[in-house]
């Protein structure tokens, strides 16, 4: 099990303050923490750093638009 209870959460700076945004904590020691705003006692994903850098790259990119 991984301690996130010092994670620091961000949200991301094109939010829009409508309660509809996820949360990231990055500098977690090997991993990054995801999770729903309207919900922070909820579940949170956990994902490699790699990974995440290569979905933000593929979001920012346009690859993840249907």
């Amino acid at each position: 099990m991984i301690d996130l209870s010092g994670a620091s959460w961000r949200k991301s700076s094109r939010s829009n303050n409508q309660g509809q945004c996820v949360e990231v904590a990055d500098g977690l020691g090997g991993v990054v923490g995801v999770r729903d705003s309207k919900d922070p006692a909820g579940p949170v994903l956990v994902v490699a750093p790699t990974s995440w850098s290569r979905f933000v790259a593929a979001a920012k990119g346009g690859a993840l638009t249907s």
